[in-house]
């Protein structure tokens, strides 16, 4: 992929990013893909933390882990015992259904793996642009990709780095503009940034470590 014109200071954006965020705890799914190093429990934990605050996906996936952490054994759960441990995410009744789903299909096409391909992830019922990124790039390993969520959507846009109405037009155009090298940090200090300090209404702007580097694009209120 031809990659075009940087944006201006983006290495001390990033330098800056990196010392505020030292502070603040990792994501739910950084983490398990850190400890576990499972792509299995990457993607169930993606899907899990989709429209659902992480102090929330973070024990309700470690306790479904515990019962079941494998395609073989989420599979053969009962549908009704499945809803009944996700219960505390949002949409958990159409969670638990497309996990199910998933579980079955990876044991029947991919042999009980998950696919290291970005396209075949996306064939999964239920797994979008957002959720094969993650599971590339933290439960493979594979850096080939920037995982874009609402943080990074709406933090690049502000930087004035893209102008794009959605995560997934961000992502393309994420990856035309950043260097590879900096594709896996991006996720990780945008998604930290905004969970703390540059948040989707009001952003705290006055204790912003990068605000001189911020044309605060679409922002309406600041703190």
């Amino acid at each position: 992929m031809k990659i075009n014109k940087p944006p201006k200071n983006l290495d001390r954006v990033i330098t800056l990013l990196k010392e505020e965020v030292r502070h603040f705890e990792n994501s739910v799914v950084s983490k398990i893909g850190e400890i576990q190093k499972d792509p299995f429990k990457v993607l169930i934990s993606c899907i899990l933390s989709l429209r659902t605050q992480d102090k929330t996906t973070g024990p309700i996936a470690l306790k479904l882990f515990k019962e079941a952490g494998t395609p073989e054994k989420i599979a053969k759960m009962p549908i009704t015992k499945l809803k009944k441990i996700i219960k505390p995410v949002n949409y958990y009744i159409t969670k638990s259904k497309r996990i199910n789903e998933i579980s079955k299909t990876l044991i029947k096409s991919y042999n009980g793996k998950v696919p290291d391909s970005f396209e075949e992830l996306m064939k999964l019922k239920g797994v979008g642009k957002k959720t094969a990124a993650i599971t590339m790039v933290y439960g493979h390993r594979k850096a080939d990709y920037i995982p874009v969520d609402v943080h990074v959507h709406i933090i690049s846009n502000r930087l004035g780095w893209i102008k794009t109405k959605n995560a997934e037009q961000s992502m393309d155009e994420l990856m035309k503009k950043i260097p590879k090298e900096y594709w896996h940090e991006i996720n990780d200090l945008f998604v930290l940034h905004g969970q703390n300090v540059c948040f989707t209404n009001s952003p705290k702007c006055s204790i912003c470590a990068i605000n001189n580097y911020c044309p605060r694009i679409g922002v309406k209120r600041s703190r």
